[in-house]
């Protein structure tokens, strides 16, 4: 099944600047980006190319989709691997949905004594469960199972240039 395009690959690279130019405005003196995996990781590669301040890279990977549903339960499966305590982070998500992975993240990270703000692709608050609203948003979308520029459905799509939704 091809998915249906809803933001094509020349409007995700316009967005990707501008998001670029603001962090790095807020950031003059740099960051580290914490890419959570694995729907982040190729907005993330986009994004840190494009900033135009000192920025080290690190992973996380938390669990809590089955299909197309999230469980609720965020398990943390790959914790980050540098040093967090007293720097400024920045949680780099493909998709903020019901909010319960990005706000489990942020207090991770907080507890840890960080400054955490949130950078996502694509945020769909009207599926919010928690109260939490990103630092930074490429495109708010209504509520589509969307796939492409690195979301799957069962690990299928990721590589699509493009963010595109799937039809029932």
């Amino acid at each position: 099944m091809k998915p249906i395009t809803l933001i094509a690959e020349s409007q995700i690279k316009d967005k990707i600047q501008e998001l670029a130019g603001i962090i790095s405005a807020d950031y003059p003196d740099g960051l580290i980006a914490v890419g959570v995996l694995k729907g982040a990781f190729i907005f993330m590669a986009d994004l840190v190319r494009a900033l135009r301040v000192p920025c080290n890279c690190d992973f996380v990977k938390v669990a809590s989709y089955k299909g197309k549903e999230s469980s609720g339960k965020i398990s943390l499966e790959l914790p980050p691997s540098l040093s967090v305590s007293e720097k400024k982070i920045l949680l780099v998500e493909d998709i903020v949905d019901t909010g319960l992975t990005i706000s489990w993240l942020k207090d991770y990270f907080s507890k840890m004594g960080a400054e955490v703000k949130v950078c996502c692709l694509l945020d769909k608050p009207s599926r919010r469960k928690v109260d939490i609203s990103p630092d930074y948003t490429g495109f708010a979308i209504e509520d589509y199972f969307v796939v492409g520029y690195g979301l799957d459905f069962n690990e299928e799509y990721r590589s699509l240039p493009y963010i595109g939704y799937l039809k029932e």
